[in-house]
C-alpha cells in the first residue's frame, strides 16, 4: 500500500485515480516494497518518514496524478510547439543583430593594433581626461597584445561594444516610458525581477532551440537580455528622482512635454543614466563570458579551453585579462560619468 492510499480513500477520489490504471505501465517498486510482497506485510511509514505530497508521491497512490517528468514534458513540448511561430516572427526581427555583431568583429580584427590601441588610448582620454585611466587603458591592451591575448580581448570588446549599444538605445526609451506611466512601470517591474535574476545559464536554454549556435544573434539576445535591466531601472528611477520644483518651473515656462523631457528631465537625470550604462557594459562583459558557450567568441573561449583541456595557466591567464578588461571599462566609464556630473553640477 502507497502513503497516500487512505487519502484518497478518505476522500472518495478512489474511482478517478483508478479511471486510468487500464493500459498504464506497471509502475517500479522499491526495495522495501519488493521485500514487503515477498513477505506479505505491507512496509509501516514512520510519521518521520512521511514524504511531502508531491506529484510523484501521489502518483504512487493516484495514477491519474501526473509525475513532475510529465510536467516538465509538457513544457517541452509546449515550447517545442510554439518554436516555429516564433522562428518566423524572431528570424527577421533579430538578422540585424547578426549583421551588426559580424561586423563589428570584423572591422575590430581588420584594425590593425597599432592603429586600434592608439585610437582606444584616445577615446578615454577624450571621455574622461584622466592620465591615469588613459595610462592604464594603454598599458593594459600592450600587456594583453604581448602575451598574444590581444585578438581575443579585441572579439570580446567588439561584442560588448554592440551589445551595449543596443541594450541603451532600446533601455533608455523603455526607462522614459516607465517614468511617465506607472501602470507600465508596475507592469515592467516583475519582467525586469526575472530578467535580473535568472541564471545566466538558463538564458540560453531556449535560445539554443530558437536558432542555430553558428548564429552570432543566439549569444547577442543572451547578453542584451541580461544586460539591459540596469539601464532601464536606472533611466527610470533618475528621471523620478527630478525636483519637483524644477518640473513646476519648466510648467510655469510653458514647455511641452517633450521640452521639458529632453531639456530638463534627462539632462537632471543623466548621471544616473551613465550609472545604468557603467552596470550595463559591465554585464555584457560577464555574459560574454558564458555565451562562449554558445560559439561567442573571444577571451571566454580561452577561459573554456582552460577548463576543458585542464590547462591551468590558459585559463588563469584568461580570467586575468578579462578582470583586466572590466577594470578598464569600469574606469573608463567612471571618469566619464564624473565629468557629466561635473558638468551638469
Amino acid at each position: 500500500m502507497a502513503t497516500y492510499d487512505k487519502l484518497f480513500e478518505a476522500t472518495g477520489l478512489e474511482n478517478w485515480c483508478n479511471s486510468g490504471v487500464e493500459g498504464a505501465a506497471e509502475k517500479p517498486m522499491t526495495m522495501a516494497e519488493l521485500m514487503a510482497q515477498a513477505s506479505g506485510n505491507a512496509p509501516e511509514t514512520s510519521i518521520l518518514d512521511l514524504p511531502f505530497p508531491s506529484l510523484d508521491a501521489l502518483n504512487k497512490s493516484c495514477d491519474a496524478v501526473p509525475r513532475s517528468r510529465d510536467m516538465t514534458e509538457g513544457v517541452e513540448q509546449g515550447f517545442l510547439a510554439l518554436k516555429d511561430p516564433l522562428k518566423v516572427v524572431l528570424d527577421p526581427l533579430t538578422q540585424p543583430l547578426s549583421w551588426m555583431l559580424d561586423a563589428a568583429l570584423d572591422t575590430f580584427q581588420a584594425v590593425p593594433w597599432f592603429i586600434m590601441i592608439p585610437l582606444l588610448v584616445a577615446l578615454t582620454w577624450f571621455a574622461s581626461r584622466k592620465v591615469g585611466v588613459t595610462v592604464l587603458v594603454a598599458a593594459t591592451f600592450v600587456f594583453m597584445a604581448f602575451i598574444d591575448f590581444y585578438h581575443d580581448a579585441i572579439q570580446t570588446l567588439s561584442i560588448v561594444f554592440v551589445c551595449t549599444i543596443i541594450s541603451v538605445a532600446l533601455g533608455v526609451p523603455i526607462g522614459i516610458a516607465m517614468s511617465r506611466s506607472n501602470t507600465l512601470q508596475r507592469m515592467a517591474i516583475p519582467v525586469l525581477d526575472m530578467l535580473q535574476t535568472l541564471p545566466t545559464f538558463v538564458y540560453l536554454i531556449p535560445l539554443i532551440y530558437l536558432f542555430s549556435v553558428t548564429e552570432s544573434k543566439l549569444y547577442g539576445i543572451a547578453i542584451i537580455l541580461y544586460a539591459i535591466v540596469p539601464v532601464i531601472r536606472l533611466t527610470d528611477l533618475g528621471i523620478r528622482l527630478v525636483d519637483k520644483d524644477v518640473i513646476e518651473a519648466a510648467d510655469a515656462f510653458g514647455m511641452s512635454k517633450r521640452q521639458k523631457l529632453w531639456g530638463v528631465q534627462v539632462p537632471l537625470a543623466l548621471p544616473n543614466i551613465m550609472a545604468g550604462i557603467n552596470q550595463t557594459i559591465m554585464m555584457s562583459l560577464a555574459m560574454v563570458v558564458i555565451a562562449s558557450l554558445v560559439s561567442a567568441p573571444g577571451l571566454g573561449v580561452k577561459v573554456l579551453a582552460g577548463i576543458r583541456n585542464l590547462e591551468l595557466g590558459v585559463g588563469l591567464v584568461a580570467g586575468f585579462c578579462i578582470v583586466l578588461l572590466a577594470v578598464v571599462l569600469d574606469r573608463s566609464t567612471k571618469a566619464a560619468l564624473g565629468r557629466i556630473d561635473s558638468s551638469a553640477r
